[in-house]
């Protein structure tokens, strides 16, 4: 009989022990549960990182619980939320936009809870460390087969909050997009798709790049050894995204690139 599985994802980086904590009462409170530490390094408080990186990644994780923890609003008002959704999967996380787009991803909203129940939390919940003290048991019961609906109440998944949308837009040969995230390579994630270009991208051509004041010129490729070592290119990434990188190099160093600014690419450049 396969173990139950756990995902998670958080912002909690590894220096502290937040997320060995995190683990650790998941597991008492599932001893069966096999735990997949998804992603730790998310930037502190992006939650639209966080919305993004699940998304992208939980159609390549085993059905189960997926503990998603990225909480700037931990101690006020917002809700604490599980979702199922249509394929079986529970989502378990903060009402502020981070599980919608997962869930969605996974054959959309079929159930959705607010989580109010303290038999299931810590005896003790902190009002800074929702993680640890209703996340995570939370999470632990129901990977050990607890019914959802036992957890709160139902909620209209129309009433959730959903994650802001990075801007994209194309007009005659200029991509307008926005930086989604950075990688530890350099590599540099853009909100735009190749499916927004239509015939503008093709393998070989050059374009201009521009970052705030600076601009760049790149090669249209399928991957980095398609341009000679130091050059830029832009391509379609492992999700499908399109993304900026150099050939044995750092293209978030070099641009001075982080999330959230605005990149511009013109697929007809003047070329001197």
């Amino acid at each position: 009989m396969s173990r139950p599985i756990v995902t998670f994802l958080s912002d909690f980086g590894s220096s502290d022990p937040f997320v060995g904590v995190c683990q650790g009462v998941i597991v008492r409170t599932c001893p069966e549960a096999e735990v997949i530490h998804l992603a730790h390094g998310i930037e502190p408080q992006s939650v639209g990182q966080g919305s993004r990186v699940l998304a992208a990644s939980v159609p390549y994780l085993p059905v189960g619980v997926h503990m998603a923890v990225v909480d700037p609003g931990v101690g006020s008002e917002r809700r604490a939320i599980c979702l199922r959704s249509a394929d079986g999967r529970l989502f378990v996380g903060p009402d502020n936009g981070l599980l919608i787009a997962a869930a969605e991803a996974s054959g959309g909203i079929e159930l959705a809870v607010e989580i109010t129940s303290s038999d299931y939390m810590l005896d003790s919940v902190s009002r800074t460390f929702h993680g640890r003290d209703v996340f995570a048991p939370v999470s632990g019961h129901l990977a050990a087969g607890l019914d959802p609906e036992r957890l709160g109440h139902a909620v209209d998944p129309d009433t959730l909050v959903r994650a802001r949308e990075l801007a994209t837009s194309v007009e005659g040969s200029l991509l307008t997009t926005t930086v989604q995230q950075l990688d530890r390579f350099g590599n540099i994630q853009l909100s735009a798709a190749l499916a927004d270009l239509g015939e503008r991208f093709e393998s070989g051509r050059r374009v201009e790049v521009t970052l705030g004041d600076d601009s760049y010129f790149a090669t249209c490729a399928r991957t980095f050894a398609d341009v000679s070592r130091g050059d830029l290119v832009l391509y379609e990434d492992s999700e499908r995204r399109l993304s900026i990188a150099i050939n044995r190099g750092n293209a978030g160093e070099l641009m001075d690139a982080a999330t959230l600014d605005t990149v511009l690419v013109e697929f007809e450049p003047v070329l001197s």
